[in-house]
């Protein structure tokens, strides 16, 4: 019987995961799961103005899945094998 639970219970989270991956708009809480950051962490980020978000009544808090999108792509770090390719690059140019 426990198994059964527990089949019921995966099932249950991945149709909410499917649910959330086709929102436009996310809540604090469906926003800090799509991230990977605790709910404290991007209140803070809201905070700071250091992440677009919404407030249509004024406290609760809405995030557009393309703005997240962008904020994932912010301070790209780079592979050695690029950063050396850039600078070979860049000496045949000069």
């Amino acid at each position: 019987m426990e198994e059964i639970f527990r089949k019921l219970d995966k099932i249950e989270r991945m149709l909410q995961d499917q649910s959330l991956q086709k929102k436009e708009i996310l809540t604090l809480k469906e926003a800090a799961s799509y991230l990977g950051v605790s709910k404290s962490h991007l209140y803070k980020l809201t905070s700071a103005r250091a992440i677009p978000h919404y407030c249509p009544t004024g406290k609760i808090i809405r995030f557009k899945r393309s703005d997240l999108n962008q904020f994932l792509k912010l301070n790209k770090r780079v592979s050695l094998e690029q950063l050396e390719n850039e600078a070979i690059k860049h000496s045949i140019k000069h």
